[in-house]
């Protein structure tokens, strides 16, 4: 009888993508890599941890730090709240009294806490390499253009635009000044329920996958009900009427991380390990939804987690920095905990925030240096605060 494998054996294979999936190279078509205008510390520097402490306390009530599920151990240990983009965001806003908020995630979700904080407040990203590639799937001039493609087709007013919180601050601008609203995974539902309450039709931006699984699988549409709008291909590869004839037009966006998980993963990891239950998060492809267990949010997995009887065997669908601490976190209580898919599956982005870029960060703000600070233009974040803001009133 096969018997789960610890996460931490599992013959998990670097692929030639390893060193960007390690946060060590960078992607020119999706990041934003800058060079940090000081000297980084080497990663082999055995005093970072001491250095990252000592700093910290030097700042004390005037930092904050935000860590994102997704992030390294190494990292995540200096955090002092952990969650998700949007969890983070509002623990940012409820912190007016520190001065600097240090995000330990990727640029959008440092744009968001910019939103929502106050003016005082300098929201800071270790490493402005930090940049995600879904949210870089929709610009502000790509989305432009697909609403003239809809007004041009005679659909733009009954189209209500919902954006997923992975977008940039442009993106969530745009949803508010249309009357959209922003989701997160957790609430894509209740948003989508809204949205087809002010019209007929919802542009869903920018990740495909999550609007056809909400749309699919909790409103009861049909996949005949849902069109992909490409914005490298003219009109978004779509016509008139197919544009008219769609109640869901899902732009051509997703994440690097969960598409990556196939039907074939969740064969291969119920063949391998007898009664595994599968649980992914709601970004990965539609198959793959279809075929596990439960699906739902990363704040749901872990609470899934925490429900589940010792001795049971889960198969975890999302970014593997998380798999691995809830595999060593839920060990000792006989959980058997492994990743859906045998190849590496880090968020590149996510793990450019390493310990010699937080220590930088964190040195250089205690010696009164300010860097990295992320700043949203006020009319921008007036129109995303709205979308927000619309999210926030959802019933």
């Amino acid at each position: 009888m096969t018997t789960a494998q610890p996460l931490t054996e599992l013959d998990v294979q670097p692929t030639p993508l390893a060193l960007l999936l390690l946060g060590r190279e960078a992607d020119p078509r999706s990041e934003r890599g800058v060079e940090c205008p000081g000297d980084l510390p080497a990663p082999s520097d055995p005093d970072l941890v001491a250095r990252a402490r000592a700093a910290k306390e030097r700042l004390g009530d005037r930092v904050f730090v935000l860590g994102h599920h997704y992030q390294r151990d190494e990292v995540i240990q200096f955090a002092d709240v952990t969650g998700d983009s949007f969890k983070l965001a509002r623990d940012a806003a409820a912190r007016p009294g520190a001065e600097y908020i240090v995000f330990c995630g990727v640029h959008f979700m440092a744009e968001s806490a910019d939103i929502l904080t106050s003016d005082a407040q300098k929201v800071v990203l270790p490493d402005l390499a930090a940049g995600c590639s879904m949210a870089d799937m929709a610009s502000a001039e790509q989305v432009a253009e697909c609403w003239d493609v809809l007004t041009d087709a005679g659909v733009a007013d009954g189209v209500v635009p919902v954006s997923y919180m992975n977008s940039s601050a442009d993106i969530k601008a745009f949803t508010g000044r249309h009357g959209g609203t922003i989701c997160t995974s957790s609430n894509a539902q209740r948003a989508l329920d809204w949205a087809f309450g002010q019209g007929d039709k919802v542009l869903f931006l920018p990740d495909q996958h999550l609007g056809r699984n909400t749309a699919i699988r909790d409103l009861g549409m049909s996949p005949e009900d849902c069109v992909v709008y490409d914005p490298h291909r003219p009109n978004g590869g779509l016509s008139a009427e197919q544009l008219r004839d769609a109640r869901m037009i899902l732009w051509r966006g997703h994440c690097s991380v969960h598409g990556r998980f196939s039907l074939e993963s969740v064969n291969e990891v119920r063949a391998r390990i007898p009664g595994v239950r599968v649980l992914v998060h709601p970004e990965c492809k539609h198959e793959v939804v279809a075929a596990a267990d439960e699906v739902g949010s990363t704040e749901y997995i872990i609470k899934a987690l925490e429900a589940a009887p010792a001795g049971s065997k889960w198969a975890i669908g999302t970014e593997l920095n998380l798999v691995r601490r809830l595999a060593d976190r839920f060990a000792p209580e006989g959980k058997e905990i492994v990743f859906l898919d045998r190849t590496v599956c880090f968020c590149s982005t996510m793990n450019r925030i390493d310990l010699p870029h937080l220590v930088w960060t964190l040195e250089s703000l205690a010696d009164g240096k300010e860097v990295n600070q992320i700043r949203v233009e006020a009319d921008t974040a007036h129109h995303a605060q709205v979308a927000l803001e619309r999210m926030l009133a959802l019933p």
